[in-house]
């Protein structure tokens, strides 16, 4: 498993290799800010989001983060390794929430190349990697794929 530094150094299409894994250094906590304005922004009407008696009385015994919230800032905490060269999103596939966040909680980012494969054209390639979403206690809070139009080192790198 490769650790990563706070900025990825070597990620163009050339360096991924299938199998590889990475452990993303960012954590992230979840703030009240970050889940309540998401939820409310795109009207998620669960009150175990925003609504603290409702959460309380809940199975989470308290508010719980929206999982969109959760997947994006697992999937922002892989950029560094994974897509600082990307060109493109082309798919983001199997997402799955699998236990609940609560406000306060840590989450880590782990990444695995599941495939790599030519493009339609010479100046990138197509990656795809597993990420993992962690919390403090390290129990895989969110799991999904993601595929990107990454570039290729012999086009794109500063010679």
């Amino acid at each position: 498993m490769k650790i990563s530094s706070l900025t990825g150094r070597d990620n163009y299409f050339e360096a991924f290799e299938v199998g590889q894994v990475f452990r993303h250094a960012r954590g992230k906590t979840i703030e009240p800010l970050e889940n309540v304005l998401i939820t409310n922004l795109v009207m998620n009407t669960a009150q175990s989001h925003f609504n603290e008696h409702a959460g309380r009385s809940g199975p989470a015994g308290g508010r719980i983060s929206y999982g969109g919230v959760n997947f994006s800032l697992a999937m922002g905490l892989a950029m560094q390794d994974t897509g600082e060269n990307a060109l493109a999103e082309l798919a983001m596939d199997n997402i799955r929430l699998l236990k609940p966040v609560k406000h306060g909680d840590t989450l880590y980012a782990y990444s695995e190349v599941l495939e790599t494969r030519p493009a339609d054209r010479e100046d990138a390639g197509i990656v795809t990697f597993r990420h993992y979403g962690v919390n403090q206690n390290d129990e895989t809070v969110f799991q999904g794929e993601r595929t990107m139009l990454v570039k290729r080192r012999s086009h794109w790198a500063e010679r």
